[in-house]
């Protein structure tokens, strides 16, 4: 018993001192970029540009708007970044401007272009039993008989989802694409934990309302196993 509580004490302060090690580097490339180093700005968009671009791809679902917005938001981040004053860590306020610039885009979209979505199939994955939706949107390296049965998968996925009104169809994908914790959602999209966790709870169950039909009517041809006993697909929106 002693044992056990002296590894949670160990593997406690091993957390403390990872999240301090982890702000304490964070604090020094803010330093940097808001003094203009080019290596902190190089840094930055390899970090951050191709996340940035996935969660406006899933708002705007255009590729073209989505790069321009995608432009946008990080003109917006070399701006502000001497007025970031630290309340929130630098992934938290970079996605508060691109949900707040993809949103500005998409308003502007209905109101002046009302033209056909685009997507680009990008690959998907299966486990046998069922599909979660960030593994259903993730290219694990299958095969060229795999990606082709699959991809039918990931498209209609990123065809629903689309469907899926906001705002519960930016909780989905913080939480089950881009992993974010409840604490991270809340501080983007600057609402409460329950705002956030009702959000999600509704947002899934408009995806998986959407995904039932077709998941019943392709399961078995696209590779997608049968939960034991049930008639359709087994369809796992989210673990949690």
């Amino acid at each position: 018993m002693h044992n056990a509580v002296s590894m949670a004490g160990v593997t406690r302060l091993a957390n403390l001192a990872t999240a301090i090690s982890a702000r304490a580097e964070e604090a020094s490339i803010i330093a940097e970029l808001k003094s203009g180093s080019e290596d902190a700005y190089e840094w930055l968009i390899a970090h951050y540009h191709q996340p940035v671009y996935g969660l406006v791809y899933r708002i705007l679902n255009d590729p073209a708007d989505a790069a321009d917005t995608t432009q946008e938001v990080f003109l917006k981040v070399f701006r502000g970044i001497r007025r970031f004053n630290g309340q929130a860590s630098l992934k938290t306020w970079i996605y508060r401007i691109a949900i707040h610039e993809a949103s500005n885009q998409r308003r502007w979209w209905f109101r002046h272009k009302r033209r056909e979505t685009t997507m680009e199939p990008q690959g998907c994955d299966e486990d046998g039993q069922s599909f979660g939706l960030k593994d259903t949107l993730i290219d694990l390296g299958e095969s060229p008989f795999e990606s082709a049965a699959h991809e039918e998968v990931r498209s209609k996925v990123e065809f629903e989802l689309a469907q899926v009104q906001e705002p519960y169809r930016t909780a989905v994908v913080l939480r089950d694409i881009e992993g974010l914790s409840y604490e991270e959602i809340a501080e983007i999209l600057q609402v409460s934990l329950g705002t956030v966790k009702s959000r999600l709870m509704r947002g899934r169950l408009a995806l998986k309302k959407r995904l039932e039909t077709y998941a019943r009517q392709a399961g078995r041809d696209l590779g997608l196993g049968l939960a034991a006993g049930a008639q359709t697909p087994q369809l796992e929106v989210g673990n949690d």
